[in-house]
């Protein structure tokens, strides 16, 4: 036996054996055979144990009723402060993101609020998500209501009023990126699922394999914004901002707080239900042996 990063490794191991652990699989060639190759190797092992571990205790910690509404009442907290930030990306009134354009605009045309058009959108994502049997979660329908009406609730009270120029709009837009993301981050740490509007993007993307899910994300929002537009919603250099700054803006918060998403096990709407009606039956259990 040899040591190699204080780990032991079988002398003269066949060249492309593939070997599993924790889900991660991964060939080993002989030209990787040196110190480097195999600490590069273990460290991306570790990375990945620590991924499977933190998703396993997110799924542990929704393991009962009470945890998952507590779940809820953080993804229900976290949308609506991030509603507040989509409130911002409009008060900056230099032209909304791709989906905001399409809100906007059908609220324009239809003269409903725009909370509404939100809603309204976001659920018929949400059943076109259905119909192409993605994973679908408890904080999808919570995205699907509270964002919208949270913004609705701040234009009411007047939170911040429009900018006038892009001198002030600029950084209010950006504020509002910035909340949006790590208000992302704790909608995701439930656990309960992903927004419709992603979720469409990946199932989207899996059943047009040839195309990199970036042309897909593009061809998505420019839709949107398309639709929008032609609907009377507003589209500007902000819209261009929202479209090329979000991602990387959101990474930049992701990275701040140590968080990676692609850790993160979502739980099913099945599952969720499957948790609580247990937990009726073991309450009822306990209620009849106690009299």
């Amino acid at each position: 036996m040899t040591t190699i990063g204080k780990l032991p490794w079988r002398k003269q191991r066949r060249p492309d054996r593939r070997m599993s652990f924790y889900g991660l699989e991964m060939l080993i060639s002989e030209d990787r055979r040196q110190r480097e190759g195999y600490t590069w190797t273990v460290k991306n092992i570790t990375e990945h144990k620590e991924k499977v571990r933190s998703s396993v205790t997110l799924l542990q910690s929704n393991r009962t009723a009470g945890s998952i509404m507590l779940h809820m009442l953080l993804a229900a907290v976290s949308l609506f402060v991030n509603g507040f930030g989509v409130y911002l990306t409009i008060q900056a009134n230099i032209g909304a993101g791709p989906w905001d354009v399409l809100n906007l605009g059908i609220s324009r045309s239809l003269g409903i609020l725009y909370g509404t058009a939100s809603v309204a959108v976001s659920l018929l994502i949400l059943v076109i998500d259905i119909l192409l049997k993605e994973p679908i979660g408890i904080a999808m329908f919570i995205d699907a209501v509270v964002v919208g009406k949270a913004v609705d609730f701040f234009n009411w009270i007047n939170a911040v009023p429009a900018c006038q120029s892009p001198v002030t709009g600029i950084p209010v837009m950006l504020a509002g990126l910035v909340i949006m993301a790590y208000t992302q981050y704790t909608y995701m740490i439930a656990s309960l699922g992903c927004g419709p509007r992603d979720t469409l993007l990946v199932g989207l993307a899996k059943r047009v394999k040839r195309v990199p899910i970036g042309a897909v994300s593009i061809a998505l929002l420019s839709l949107a914004t398309l639709i929008g537009w032609l609907l009377g919603g507003p589209v500007g250099i902000g819209t261009l901002i929202c479209a090329f700054c979000t991602g990387p803006i959101m990474q930049a918060a992701f990275r701040s707080v140590r968080f990676d998403a692609t850790g993160i096990c979502h739980q099913r709407l099945k599952e969720s239900f499957s948790v609580f009606l247990r937990g009726l039956r073991t309450s009822r259990e306990v209620r009849a042996s106690s009299r």
